[in-house]
């Protein structure tokens, strides 16, 4: 196994251990200090290892070695299960890095492990080793201290969400196609954010439950401002999923909108040239009547109506013109013309 990072805190000021994590754990306890133990990447027995020299509950164990969890609080025995999820935002991408932290919290130790090794743990030791007054606070000083940094962190991505959602309202009314598929794939980002944000609020609420019961004289302002943050990030994120809903269904009305405008232009192009069809067709009728009449009285056949009449030529002329006439008025009646 290998050995877990150990750091014993005696009033807040930090000592690095390089000893078996009993041996530092006594170390802890000898001088009424607090351990720092922190698990990067840890196999299944090397957290079962831990948590029997810590005598930490196997119910425990047994969620921690679940990976990909939401943010919870549970109170297993005399400790705190706790999952939180730290976010990054790569705004190139667009999207939204949760990252998994996996703490227990004793009386006299403090147990953080990364289970993917995407969280440096050491970072996080290190701003708190620039401020001794929340070690100095135990282990729930430490809890605290830890969703402090996380929740400040969200701040970051929730200002590259809404510059991206910024960007997509100045799209929805463009020619691009792909605003849908941004919107959706933004809006999955934003859901997978939810999970990690939305129990905070209740988990900080129950802290300080915790705490009081702990210590019935004492307050805790640092998690009720934590709740309050909470709070303000949980309703910032609904706002950011709705704002996408909308956005999608409003893109998706403005596509169809001009689908109907495209079939509807093509409907009256088509209107337009049945009405051209019509004309056309009308006046080729309307010049056939007479067209008809003198190619019969073109043929040259001996034996032809009215061919020695006087009036035969004028009555031929005046069957073109009226046959003519009647065929216009007839399309005009029908609005052919």
């Amino acid at each position: 196994m290998a050995q877990p990072h150990c750091v014993v805190y005696r009033d807040g000021t930090p000592h690095p251990l390089d000893a078996p994590l009993d041996a530092a754990l006594a170390d802890a306890r000898r001088d009424g200090g607090m351990l720092w133990v922190a698990l990067t990447a840890p196999s299944p027995d090397e957290v079962r290892e831990v948590a029997a020299t810590l005598g930490l509950e196997r119910l425990g164990v047994a969620t921690a070695l679940r990976t990909h969890q939401r943010s919870k609080l549970d109170r297993i025995g005399e400790h705190l299960f706790v999952v939180a999820q730290p976010a990054q935002y790569d705004d190139a991408a667009e999207t939204v890095q949760c990252r998994e932290v996996d703490v227990f919290v004793g009386p006299d130790f403090f147990v953080a492990i990364s289970p993917g090794g995407e969280v440096d743990l050491e970072r996080m030791r290190r701003l708190l080793d620039e401020h001794p007054e929340i070690a100095q606070r135990g282990p729930m000083g430490v809890l605290w201290g830890m969703f402090e940094f996380v929740t400040r962190g969200y701040r970051d991505v929730l200002d590259g969400i809404e510059h991206d959602i910024d960007e997509i309202e100045k799209e929805l009314f463009g020619e691009d196609a792909g605003v849908s598929r941004r919107i959706f794939a933004l809006q999955r980002e934003v859901i997978d954010l939810q999970h990690a944000t939305s129990p905070l609020p209740d988990m900080m609420d129950r802290l300080q439950q915790v705490v009081g019961a702990a210590s019935p004289d004492e307050e805790a302002p640092g998690f009720r401002e934590i709740a309050d943050r909470a709070r303000y990030i949980d309703a910032r994120v609904s706002a950011f999923r709705h704002t996408l809903d909308d956005a999608l269904t409003i893109h998706a009305t403005i596509i169809d909108q001009r689908r109907n405008d495209r079939m509807s232009e093509m409907t009256r192009t088509s209107i337009l040239q049945n009405d051209q069809v019509k004309k056309i067709s009308s006046w080729a009728a309307i010049g056939f009547a007479p067209t008809l009449v003198a190619g019969i009285y073109g043929m040259n056949f001996r034996i032809m109506p009215e061919l020695d009449w006087t009036f035969g030529y004028p009555f031929a002329l005046g069957l073109m013109v009226a046959v003519s006439a009647g065929l216009y008025l007839v399309f005009k009646r029908n609005d052919w013309l």
